[in-house]
């Protein structure tokens, strides 16, 4: 649905230095999967997806959408396209003046379609983010939740192939922003649009996305698969935004701070076990501390569905003999269990 070839985008800072925005960034994004773009401020990524409507042009590279190269279209035939593709923002930019009706049915100005017609859609969009109840109460009425649903269904209004969601939860609390990403794969379900995921949280690209690019200094530097991009991130940049979404990584803050339970005791090793296939069902640990006769203590666990599989991990103790604690790890890693030794008390 979309591909992004050699995009690069330079901006002039008014100082005669050159910010180089996007660099050389090659992406195909397919019909009707959700496709997050992440990374910290400042990394491009918001100037990249700017590039797929060409609200931003690129300095040079080439945007296809559907097959069509946007980027050599005439500025008539690239405004039909536009309407394509739809766009939700940060802060809502909703029309203050405007009904919550009349801001879904303002992109259907000009469209050609009677005033029946545009209410019945209006009235089928509202149904669509569940605001049916809300068409005649103005942007300063709504929570903040409702006037992103009010952004969703003026962003549809013209029937878009495509959605782009520039940080769109970002403002909002957890869980009007865990309501809004099941709003949007609802939608990307019953419709079939495809959603390009613009966002600093990893949270986000684990709740709703099937692949993500990982952006820093405006190139990509990791893309893939969720599920194995979470099992096992190659670029540093990726490990480090994954550590914010997990509750094995505090297990070094909690062996700083002397947390009773945490520490181990001579002769023990404290490990993190990182589940990285997405088969594993067999109980490793029972079966782990039976085979080598050992004690294995769980001291953290985080088990979640990401990409429709089970991943994380635990954090535990092995006690025991310390040549078997060897071969128990060895063990692990041949099941393709991650295993990180954080502290071995062994001497």
């Amino acid at each position: 649905m979309i591909e992004l070839k050699h995009i690069v985008k330079t901006f002039n800072d008014g100082k005669d230095k050159d910010v180089h925005a996007v660099k050389d960034v090659t992406l195909d994004i397919k019909d009707g999967e959700i496709f997050g773009i992440i990374g910290f401020s400042g990394a491009g990524k918001s100037t990249l997806v700017r590039c797929i409507n060409l609200l931003e042009r690129p300095t040079s590279g080439e945007v296809f959408i559907d097959g069509k190269n946007i980027t050599k279209l005439p500025e008539k035939e690239l405004r039909a396209e536009r309407k394509k593709i739809g766009m939700i923002f940060q802060h809502f930019n909703l029309m203050p003046s405007r009904t919550v009706f009349g801001n879904v049915a303002f992109p259907l100005k000009g469209s050609g379609l009677s005033k029946e017609q545009i209410a019945a859609k209006v009235h089928k969009l509202l149904s669509l983010v569940e605001l049916s109840d809300k068409e005649n109460a103005y942007p300063s009425e709504l929570s903040g939740g409702q006037k992103q649903r009010v952004a969703i269904a003026r962003a549809l209004a013209n029937d878009p192939k495509i959605l782009l969601s520039d940080e769109a939860t970002s403002a909002l609390d957890p869980q009007t922003t865990g309501q809004i990403l099941k709003l949007l794969k609802e939608l990307n379900k019953e419709l079939g649009i495809t959603i390009v995921v613009i966002t600093h949280e990893m949270d986000v690209i684990k709740q709703i996305c099937n692949r993500v690019a990982v952006m820093e200094h405006g190139e990509v530097v990791e893309c893939g698969d969720v599920f194995n991009i979470f099992a096992n991130p190659q670029h540093e940049l990726t490990k480090a935004f994954i550590k914010t979404t997990s509750n094995l990584s505090k297990v070094e803050d909690m062996l700083r701070d002397g947390v009773p339970g945490i520490t181990p005791g001579p002769g023990e090793v404290l490990a993190r076990l990182s589940y990285v296939q997405r088969d594993v069902s067999e109980p490793l640990i029972t079966t782990t501390a039976r085979k080598f006769d050992l004690d294995l203590n769980i001291e953290l666990a985080d088990v979640e569905i990401v990409g429709g599989a089970p991943i994380g991990g635990t954090v535990v103790i092995f006690h025991g003999d310390s040549q078997k604690i060897d071969e128990a790890i060895r063990y692990l890693r041949d099941k393709n269990v991650g295993v990180e030794v954080i502290r071995d008390a062994r001497a």
